[in-house]
């Protein structure tokens, strides 16, 4: 492995079980059923985070002719576009099963540090499961269930170490990163607001209520002063009678048919002319 290899990464095709370190081409084979589950969620989980901007599952990254590695996932530095990657995602992520080569993810992590990785986690399903944490020039850290994985820089959220393959987990911080994305704090923000505008809606429709009677209680005194006064409206004023909303003008108008003798005087009134 220490001389080159014959191949170059525009020999592989997307879809191709293989990824090539220094032009030797590694096998890369399908992923069993655990690992497939594990990835999806762990997908999920990171994509949708307020700061990410871009993600894949199995995007080719080759720097140069003779390399061509593919994180089991990649955050960020993924475009919608053909061809692989020229440059590293700043937070990749592994997925260990039974049969992982150990030499070989180790030379991995590292060829993705060269080419731009700040993060890598390895995520451990043999076992007691667990997240292996590696950056470049530090000792490697372990985070077990129960804890939080942290991206600085990366991530906004921390990720619970059970979301990279708990479905439940997977599904309660993809919800929180939407509402997030959103300008919600939480489910319970929500809640909140909906709760809030069912209460100025209450007390709008209550506003509107007490208008409308308001209004339906004048009309019916002015209908009864009318009555009293010998006074009879033709239909076109009943028709705006019963359009007015304004219960300071339905007011004026009860009043002025204390003492009006026709309903235009009351409806029309006109303006009073100045003193000489």
């Amino acid at each position: 492995m220490l001389a080159p290899g014959p191949f170059v990464a525009s020999q592989i095709r997307p879809g191709d079980p293989y990824e090539l370190s220094n032009g030797h081409a590694i096998l890369s084979p399908p992923t069993g059923q655990r690992g497939g589950k594990a990835n999806l969620l762990g997908g999920q989980t990171l994509e949708t985070d307020p700061e990410v901007d871009s993600a894949g599952v199995d995007v080719g990254v080759s720097p140069r002719p003779k390399e061509l590695r593919a994180p089991d996932l990649a955050i960020g530095n993924v475009a919608d576009e053909p061809g692989w990657a020229s440059s590293a995602p700043p937070l990749a992520v592994e997925y260990a099963d039974v049969g992982q080569d150990e030499g070989e993810l180790q030379a991995k992590i590292l060829e993705l540090f060269e080419n731009g990785t700040r993060i890598l986690w390895v995520v451990r399903l043999v076992g007691e499961r667990r997240v292996e944490i590696y950056e470049p020039g530090k000792r490697m850290r372990v985070a077990k269930a129960g804890s939080q994985l942290l991206a600085p820089g990366i991530l906004a959220n921390p990720v619970p170490v059970e979301a990279m393959w708990d479905r439940a987990a997977s599904h309660e911080a993809t919800l929180r990163n939407l509402l997030n994305r959103k300008g919600y704090a939480n489910l319970e923000a929500v809640k909140a607001e909906g709760r809030e505008e069912g209460r100025e809606e209450g007390r709008e429709e209550g506003r509107d209520e007490g208008r409308e009677d308001g209004a339906r209680a004048l009309r019916q005194a002015l209908a009864t002063v009318f009555t009293a006064r010998g006074l009879a409206p033709r239909p076109a004023d009943l028709a705006r009678i019963a359009a007015e909303r304004d219960l300071a003008k339905l007011g004026k108008w009860v009043a002025l048919a204390a003492t009006a003798t026709s309903v235009s005087a009351v409806l029309a009134p006109k303006a009073k002319r100045a003193r000489k």
